[in-house]
């Protein structure tokens, strides 16, 4: 039997982007659940935040920002309307504007230190320079390979 690492087909999973990039999601939704409860999802954040920095943006127009599929951000978006943190208004087209409510804005303040906290303690086992250059090669490998997701960041035609 050969020893392990000696099969050159054979590699450790823990050398494995892929793996460690699953892995690292576990952690940071985690990290969130622990810092900011649970009663929002990370992904519910990103739709929240989004649509407090481009208020009234259409539904698609929202999936392309936050790189997320259509039909999740369609169901999110109407979790969100149940729960009265935000607005959404038929356009023409059968497109959907999307407005947060008094309530999401309240949410999203109340959160946005629980964010903070949690990107703190998500970084701070890095030394200064090694949390910049983490976050630098992130974004770099976000952008380079953008255009193998299911849902690219803009669109089929689209960059991060």
């Amino acid at each position: 039997m050969p020893k392990l690492g000696a099969d050159p087909l054979s590699t450790d999973l823990y050398d494995q982007p892929g793996h460690l990039i699953r892995r690292a999601q576990q952690i940071a939704v985690s990290m969130f659940i622990e810092a900011a409860g649970s009663s929002t999802t990370p992904i519910q954040y990103a739709i929240l935040r989004t649509l407090q920095e481009k208020p009234g943006i259409d539904q698609v127009t929202l999936a392309q920002e936050i790189a997320l599929d259509n039909s999740t951000t369609a169901e999110t978006a109407a979790r969100l309307e149940a729960k009265g943190l935000i607005v959404r208004e038929m356009l023409p087209r059968r497109q959907r504007r999307l407005v947060l409510t008094t309530a999401g804005e309240q949410m999203l303040a109340d959160l946005v230190p629980a964010v903070h906290r949690m990107r703190k303690a998500m970084l701070s086992s890095l030394e200064p320079a090694e949390q910049k250059e983490f976050i630098r090669l992130l974004r770099k490998f976000v952008h380079l390979n953008n255009d193998q997701s299911r849902a690219p960041r803009g669109g089929k035609t689209g960059s991060a």
